[in-house]
């Protein structure tokens, strides 16, 4: 972002840094408040999921009507808890992309009304790069550090050489992980957001189906699951054929194992490829425990420093969007009034 009428605004040394962050991506409303990049003074997030559940998936034009409803609200109850008020806020910090575009410009809207009001400056965050920084709110950074990136939109593998810089060594090309989860569980039957509960049913489940691994070409760090997730369904559909009935927690535990071998594998390979000091899990699909535990299990074989945010901070919530936010209010990359919502906003 350039360097705008907001460069004016001087943060006065030795004093605290508020950044007041707001999140509207999807289906969370969130606002929190962050002193100096690490400290969270609160994060008030509220969740949709029990409105879209009887949907099976989020809608859109729902979402975007509950964040109109709340962002007030919320507003208040964060400034509230972490006993300020808007005179004290350094600068806005708001997730600008990507996501639903609906969603986004109650966000939007509102930070850019707070800052044209106070006089303070306006931070656009990509939301996956909150979701990085999510890690600094746990642990400091050690560049150069890799970055897993898991969840419902996205699979990436990213490097980063410094604060703001974002290298993506290897993406999705069809079915992000956390999507692959969410139709795998559909064609189980279970509630939606389905990825928890075929993470509970894998711990009970065997891995007793040989779903693929899909590798892709030597050396790719890139994913594909939409191959696993056709191969699930026509296990599901060809054991109906014959009239047998696979058990759903074998399944779930074998697809995981699938998933998780993947992720882990090419993570790894590419922590020694870029002799990197630092690990850091990310996205909504961080609180996947099967995850977690291989993640752990290799990075203490391989004696590797790895980070990973409590479930409080892996879906979306305010506090990594304020905490990213802090690093650009330290480069002085504001945004301009005219901040639009970019539902396909690259992180590069």
């Amino acid at each position: 972002m350039k360097i705008n009428q907001w460069s004016q605004k001087v943060h006065e040394p030795g004093k605290p840094c508020y950044i007041l962050g707001i999140e509207t991506s999807c289906d969370e409303t969130s606002v929190a408040v962050v002193r100096d990049g690490v400290e969270i003074l609160s994060n008030v997030v509220s969740s949709q999921v029990d409105i879209h559940k009887r949907f099976g998936g989020v809608v859109p034009e729902i979402a975007s009507r509950r964040h109109v409803e709340g962002i007030t609200v919320i507003l208040q109850e964060a400034l509230d808890t972490a006993k300020l008020t808007l005179d004290d806020v350094s600068a806005i910090a708001v997730t600008y992309g990507p996501g639903l575009v609906g969603a986004l410009l109650v966000g939007v809207s509102a930070a850019k009304s707070i800052a044209f009001a106070k006089g303070i400056p306006l931070i656009g965050v990509h939301h996956i790069a909150g979701h990085i920084y999510a890690n600094r709110l746990v642990k400091e950074m050690q560049f150069p550090l890799l970055s897993l990136v898991v969840s419902g939109g996205h699979t990436e593998l990213v490097y980063m050489k410094e604060h703001g810089s974002f290298d993506i060594l290897g993406q999705t090309r069809d079915d992000a992980a956390g999507e692959a989860y969410d139709k795998v569980a559909r064609s189980l039957s279970l509630p939606y957001p389905g990825g928890p509960h075929i993470d509970r049913l894998a711990h009970v489940g065997k891995p007793s189906i040989p779903f693929p691994r899909s590798w892709l070409e030597a050396g790719s760090y890139d994913f594909s699951f939409s191959g696993l997730k056709s191969a699930v369904l026509n296990a599901l559909h060809n054991a109906q054929q014959r009239g047998e009935t696979l058990e759903p927690a074998d399944v779930a535990a074998s697809f995981q194992a699938s998933v998780v071998e993947v992720l882990v594998e090419k993570t790894f390979r590419a922590v020694k490829e870029y002799d990197v000091k630092q690990l850091l899990l990310a996205g909504g699909v961080a609180a996947n425990q099967g995850l977690r535990n291989e993640l752990l299990k290799r990075s203490e074989t391989e004696n590797v420093d790895l980070v990973i945010p409590p479930l409080s901070l892996c879906t979306d919530n305010a506090a990594m969007i304020a905490a990213a936010g802090y690093i650009k209010f330290q480069k002085g990359e504001f945004a301009e009034l005219d901040l639009n919502a970019v539902p396909g906003l690259p992180l590069s």
